[in-house]
């Protein structure tokens, strides 16, 4: 290899000496076929022999500094577009001006006659274009030689319509046609551009419109379907992937431009879709400003920091300069995981601490707050899994009433200005003992607000996450991949879905509202039907549903509903923030002389006696109509924690 210099880097001698003979010659042959040309014959006079033989080697010597200058010698030429077209056109422009110029003026010197100046005009077309063609020919044979592969090996390739034809879309037919590890052959694009309709990109015809896409997948065979659309509307994409998953192809995606230069190696890749895209919404604003006033320069704790919710929550308050984010987490796996990835990301310019604890330990809990102080607590940490928790009542009670109080107690004791808890939309007339220990969490919260002398407390509400840890996605993965079946519970059951990004999003901007014993509920948009979301996740996987991936309904599990709600009836109707998806409910009623009795009663029962447990939890939030008349279930669930 030559590597002495730049210019020369990464050429190979063994591709290197075929191309200086063919520009070499090129050359040669521009100039001699422009005295033929100039003077009709084939034959040169003399004086035009003398001048040519004496000037050719150092024009070709010109020539050939200015393609190495030009990179000509570096290029990959099977690969070659218009780009190199145009390097090109400047690669022997730049030659033929200083072979003009040296000619002209050096010929005296030496007493030959001057190179007619038809000549210079007709030698540098015919270089420019004998260097396209060795330049193109090149790409040709590479491009056949593909096709033929391509035609051995058809079993192994997939035909592809691509969706959208534009930049994006060009790149993307252009790389697959070219790059010899692709598995797919562009067969069809589509673009709702009507003045597209009929024209090709890169040789691909452009069908039509998204109307189209069904019945084109079908004409042409078509086995992947690609989207390849940088500028477009949240609604007109999931209109788009809901027609594309009607057709049984397989669906990938690229990301967007501005992803490629901003984001990580592995989001420049082409991937599957997921389902977050057809549920997703129009992306978030935050009022920084907001933001900023409590975050900026503070030290922020988030328990179950390494969390789903948590490790978000910190990702989003990273964005906001604060002084020290603590992250307080059990699992020491989840926590490490996260302090790795801000590692890497921030270096040292974000102050990040790991500890290691649980919201149980009290004592532990105010140790942490004392040694740090922090100004802002979002606290995440909770168990979630609504079937679990049913069969551990007492662990429910244990980690997410009293860790919360104990957070919450510890906010007020060392000066915490504002603690934000996250809560559930099944903590609305809950069926679960895991929605009852939430809903408790916020009268705690709304206890705490008005004796508080330190601490402004809010908890904000809302549904399902999708891709967080015991969400159904990553269950129904599972269980596509295993050649199904997919289980479902029931038929009608529905459930709100909120992305994680945007679910962290929202909760800091409900802090940043917040003034004391606020119950932020979060817009969730529309529900959706459980076995909607099967069916859509079977066909982004290339299957059709209760064809080639049978779905199964197994039954409602131990404290589960067919519907959520995010808000209880004598709540009556929301409150309007600044922000358009965050609502702040009315104030809980609750008798407040005998909520820290009842209480101190419920420390007592949990994990002890369930039976009492949950008759206080009945006591303490009335809506809650879960273990009635269960008491031969709870003894023996009480015997179970017992072990």
């Amino acid at each position: 290899m030559i590597k002495n210099n730049r210019v020369f880097r990464s050429i190979s001698l063994k591709s290197l000496i075929p191309q200086l003979v063919v520009d070499c010659l090129s050359v040669f042959l521009g100039y001699w076929f422009a005295f033929v040309i100039r003077f009709d014959s084939f034959t040169l006079e003399h004086y035009n022999q003398e001048t040519f033989r004496f000037w050719i080697p150092w024009l070709i010597l010109i020539h050939i500094i200015c393609f190495f200058v030009a990179r000509f010698y570096n290029t990959r030429w099977e690969y070659c577009s218009i780009d190199e077209i145009f390097e090109i056109f400047l690669g022997t422009t730049v030659p033929a001006v200083l072979c003009f110029i040296l000619v002209r003026n050096l010929s005296p010197f030496f007493d030959l006659r001057q190179f007619w100046r038809g000549v210079y005009a007709i030698a540098y077309v015919l270089i420019f274009g004998f260097v396209c063609i060795t330049r193109i020919s090149v790409r040709f044979t590479y491009r056949l030689h593909r096709s033929r592969h391509t035609g051995r090996m058809s079993v192994e390739f997939k035909r592809v319509m691509i969706i959208g034809a534009g930049e994006m879309g060009s790149m993307i037919i252009k790389d697959m046609k070219n790059a010899p590890e692709s598995k797919g052959i562009p067969v069809i694009a589509i673009d709702d551009d009507p003045k597209k309709r009929g024209s090709r990109i890169n040789g691909i015809k452009i069908v039509g419109g998204r109307s189209l896409i069904p019945r084109m997948a079908a004409r042409y065979n078509i086995d992947v379907i690609l989207l390849a659309m940088s500028t477009i509307s949240t609604k007109d994409k999931q209109e788009i992937m809901r027609i594309c998953a009607s057709t049984g192809c397989e669906l990938k995606t690229v990301p967007a431009l501005y992803e490629v230069v901003e984001g990580s190696p592995a989001s420049m890749q082409v991937h599957d879709v997921d389902i977050n895209d057809l549920l997703g919404r129009e992306e978030i604003h935050l009022n920084t400003e907001e933001i900023s006033g409590y975050l900026q320069d503070k030290t922020i704790m988030v328990t179950g920091g390494g969390g789903s919710i948590g490790s978000e929550l910190c990702r989003q308050i990273a964005h906001f300069k604060p002084k020290k984010i603590i992250v307080f987490e059990i699992y020491e796996n989840n926590a490490y995981d996260l302090q790795n990835e801000m590692k890497i990301k921030y270096g040292d310019q974000l102050d990040l601490e790991v500890i290691i604890g649980s919201v149980r330990e009290k004592a532990r809990v105010e140790h942490v707050m004392r040694v740090y102080r922090p100004d802002v607590v979002f606290h995440a940490a909770a168990h979630k899994h609504v079937p679990l928790m049913e069969l551990s009542p007492g662990e429910a009670v244990k980690n997410n009433v009293f860790g919360t109080l104990n957070v919450a107690q510890a906010c007020d004791e060392y000066g915490v200005k504002r603690m934000v808890l996250i809560s559930t939309d099944k903590a609305v007339n809950p069926t679960n003992i895991m929605g009852a220990t939430k809903r408790i969490c916020e009268l705690i919260i709304q206890y705490m607000s008005r004796h508080s002398k330190h601490t402004e407390y809010a908890a904000v509400r809302f549904g399902n996450v999708l891709g967080s840890s015991g969400s159904v996605i990553p269950l129904f993965k599972r269980q596509i991949a295993a050649g199904g079946p997919v289980t479902v519970t029931h038929p009608d059951i529905i459930r709100y879905f909120m992305t994680i990004p945007e679910a962290a999003r929202l909760v800091i901007q409900a802090g940043g509202m917040a003034h004391g014993g606020e119950i932020f509920v979060l817009d969730m948009g529309q529900p959706v039907k459980i076995v909607d979301l099967a069916r859509n996740l079977i066909r982004l996987s290339g299957y059709e549903p209760d064809v080639d991936i049978k779905i199964v309904y197994t039954g409602l599990r131990p404290g589960e509903k067919l519907y959520e709600e995010l808000l209880l009836d004598a709540e009556g109707k929301c409150e309007k923030t600044s922000h358009d998806l965050i609502y702040i409910g009315s104030p809980i009623k609750f008798n407040e002389e005998s909520f820290l009795t009842d209480m101190e009663e419920l420390r007592g029962e949990a994990g002890v006696d369930n039976t009492k447990m949950v008759e206080t939890v009945h006591r303490l939030v009335p809506t809650y109509s879960g273990h009635a008349d269960k008491t031969d279930l709870l003894a023996v669930e009480a015997d179970k924690e017992g072990v």
